[in-house]
């Protein structure tokens, strides 16, 4: 079974002047699509500095096998979810990104400004997400059925993948 760590990265959120409203949705998505649950759950205000900590401490410390944060993947001079994930992860897959993009436009277009990506750090993978229903929802969905794929092959578990 995978260990899943999120980090939900709002300010607003963080000051508790908003709900988190997308982290009980992604644990229903998780548990629906992958049947897992979160193991560890951080919530971070718009900070390079804290978010990469808290990535760094789920990855390295508590283990996790898939990180995926929630939040700061748009335009705004705030959002640095993207910034902060390009410190930690030693590879990115352009591949989801571009999946979760492509598959939500179906729905808005808007999503194209989602500065999101995805990589991997050592044997774990790194999901940004936006932080607004339902562009999470649709980006997670997006993906949902690479994701044990992804973590058999950064694990090493699944050799016999075809890609």
């Amino acid at each position: 079974m995978w260990k899943i760590g999120v980090v939900t990265s709002s300010n607003s959120v963080y000051r508790k002047e908003r709900e988190n409203d997308c982290f009980p949705k992604l644990e229903a998505l998780l548990k629906h699509n992958l049947n897992v649950a979160v193991a560890y759950h951080r919530v971070s205000p718009d900070n390079i500095e804290m978010l990469k900590e808290n990535m760094i401490e789920l990855i390295d410390r508590e283990r996790v096998d898939l990180l995926i944060t929630i939040g700061g993947t748009g335009l705004s001079p705030e959002d640095v979810t993207p910034e902060a994930t390009e410190l930690v992860i030693d590879r990115s897959v352009p591949g989801l990104a571009e999946e979760m993009r492509r598959c939500s436009m179906q729905h808005s277009r808007k999503v194209l400004l989602t500065r999101a990506i995805v990589g991997t750090r050592g044997n774990a993978l790194v999901i940004n997400l936006p932080g607004s229903l339902p562009s999470m929802e649709w980006c997670f969905v997006a993906i949902a059925d690479q994701i044990s794929s992804a973590l058999s092959i950064v694990q090493g578990t699944n050799e016999n993948v075809n890609i």
